[in-house]
């Protein structure tokens, strides 16, 4: 598929997700139905993803940690699809660098840093380290509710 400027100018509305269709197409100068089609032909093709997502900061007893992980392998993919599955965990990115993957986790009152650590990560194997950093404070870092 290929991402074209209505398709830009179509995400860059739906940044506002209660915007209706309607008024993106109102905004555009096109049909309704267009902005619907092309918005269903980028969620199948896996370009779009509209979901709810929180201000951790604001939800009561919430914390967004980001955890940096080296790995003993250099099968990064493989293991960031283990991550991504753990209790917790909103994403996980390869990146360059000091570390192999990036966890952006979610925590809550009940399951917070230390559980996360010793009952989720530890389902892992091949991890060398781990090093976590707690967010004081986010900006524009909204997250799905995973718990």
């Amino acid at each position: 598929m290929k991402i074209d400027k209505v398709n830009i100018s179509i995400i860059r509305h739906l940044s506002d997700g209660r915007k209706s269709f309607k008024k993106i197409a109102e905004d555009l100068g096109i049909t309704e139905n267009t902005v619907r089609s092309r918005v269903n032909r980028m969620m199948e093709e896996g370009f779009l993803d509209i979901s709810g997502r929180i201000d951790a900061d604001k939800f009561p007893d919430h914390q967004s940690v980001l955890v940096g992980v080296k790995l003993n392998t250099a099968h990064l993919v493989d293991k960031a699809t283990e991550f991504i599955n753990l209790r917790g965990v909103v994403s996980v990115t390869v990146v360059t660098g000091r570390y192999d993957l990036f966890l952006t986790v979610l925590l809550k009152k009940g399951f917070g840093l230390l559980e996360f650590l010793s009952k989720e990560i530890d389902k892992v194997d091949g991890i060398q380290s781990v090093e976590t950093f707690v967010v004081y404070k986010g900006f524009n870092h909204l997250v799905p509710y995973v718990l």
